[in-house]
């Protein structure tokens, strides 16, 4: 088995290819002969040490491929069957993966093993962010920071299936054409504009009734200031950075607005849960209602490079790796 863990905490710089032995399923556990793996900020929160964990440690949490063997117990999926997982710290940028049998999604029929993987961590995300955090309405107008990001194009296009007028930014004119396509009435280059006024330009001084935030530091302060009375600020995920303290006061004087920190893993607590959500979304994708985006795949040895490229703001959609190559 080849893997990517890291020994130390740092820059994309710690990531190195290891070989070992195969692993074995214990009980309830299957393996995973891995043909792709997502790869998402959430990895190198880990690789920061931003999430704590033990060292050394795999790189990576999701990936698809087929189940190569099966431990006792295991009635879930069966081998040869082909599966997907997420959200397992360590299991992703690597060869064989070993997955708790309950963890192990179905790819359906007519979805490639690049479109699975895109609709795991992504989708999901997507999906839960725009059917439970909040109910969006007809012509209510929304923020989306990042709108050509992984999650960013799918969320804008969920959103504006439902009828959202979404405020989309982004930092180039390319990135801009893709939020534009997903769906997005309005594009804000923060580049070039002011968040805040424009979004104030753009509602009539009103203000938006969500903020979907997925960048965090560097965008926060301007996601609340964009709120229209009693509007929700979702915090979901933080690309430039941690966020620090917020005063609760400041909710209060921007009009009795809320704010969230909701994460995928509470939205796919069961399986049940985890299988409910998987196939909405993989329904999305076979009914041709939702369009995945792949950026750019590496072979598996690049990680590091892949690292650079995602937290350089320098992809849109979803960045793969290949174990094989």
């Amino acid at each position: 088995m080849r893997s990517i863990v890291f020994e130390k905490h740092g820059g994309a710089e710690v990531l190195e290819i290891r070989e070992s032995p195969d692993p074995q399923p214990g009980p309830g556990e299957v393996v995973v002969e891995v043909t792709r793996a997502g790869v998402n900020f959430i990895d190198t929160y880990y690789r920061e040490g931003l999430y704590p964990t033990e060292l050394p440690v795999g790189a990576g949490n999701e990936g698809v491929g087929t189940v190569a063997a099966v431990g006792e117990g295991v009635t879930e999926v069966a081998v040869g069957d082909r599966v997907g997982y997420c959200l397992l710290p360590g299991q992703g940028y690597r060869t064989h993966a070993v997955v708790p049998a309950e963890k192990a999604v179905p790819i359906p029929e007519g979805i490639s093993d690049e479109g699975a993987v895109s609709a795991l961590v992504q989708g999901m995300t997507a999906h839960f962010l725009t059917h439970d955090v909040w109910e969006v309405g007809e012509g209510d107008t929304v923020l989306v920071h990042a709108a050509a990001g992984g999650v960013g194009l799918l969320l804008t296009q969920m959103l504006a299936a439902q009828g959202a007028v979404v405020i989309g930014t982004c930092s180039s004119a390319h990135k801009a054409a893709a939020g534009t396509e997903a769906g997005a009435a309005h594009i804000i280059r923060y580049d070039r504009e002011d968040v805040t006024e424009r979004v104030r330009e753009i509602t009539g001084g009103q203000g938006v009734k969500v903020a979907f935030d997925g960048v965090g530091a560097a965008t926060i302060e301007a996601s609340i200031a964009c709120l229209a009375p009693r509007g929700l600020c979702c915090l979901f995920g933080a690309s430039s950075g941690p966020v620090d303290a917020i005063d609760p006061q400041v909710l209060n004087k921007q009009g009795s607005c809320y704010l969230q920190r909701p994460t995928l893993g509470t939205y796919t607590a069961t399986r049940e849960a985890l299988l409910e959500r998987s196939r909405a979304v993989f329904d999305l994708v076979i009914a041709d209602e939702l369009r995945l985006t792949v950026g750019k795949t590496y072979p598996l040895a690049e990680a590091a490079q892949a690292h650079r490229d995602l937290e350089s703001r320098r992809t849109s959609g979803k960045q793969l790796l290949d174990p094989s190559a």
